[in-house]
């Protein structure tokens, strides 16, 4: 069915550009947007989490940082009640 509808500026740019991103017609992404808005259903935004260099020094191992930090934790545990003898 064809009609006539009047969109912003801004609603025109950013079809624009999603079209061009995944390679579809204004109108296929036009009525995707619309049926996702009209159903109802929240629409998920893909999150890209950075990744950072951890500058370990050579010879840590990474893997065994839990039990690393539950020994100090431990340790820390039997100093506390040491003090309090």
């Amino acid at each position: 069915m064809r009609t006539t509808v009047t969109l912003d500026p801004d609603v025109i740019a950013a079809l624009q550009r999603v079209a061009r991103e995944r390679g579809m017609s204004f109108k296929a992404v036009l009525n995707d947007a619309v049926r996702r808005g009209l159903s109802g259903e929240p629409t998920r935004r893909n999150y890209h989490t950075p990744s950072r260099d951890l500058g370990l020094r050579a010879g840590v191992d990474i893997d065994r940082a839990l039990a690393l930090a539950a020994g100090d934790e431990d340790a820390e545990i039997l100093r506390k009640l040491a003090l309090r003898k």
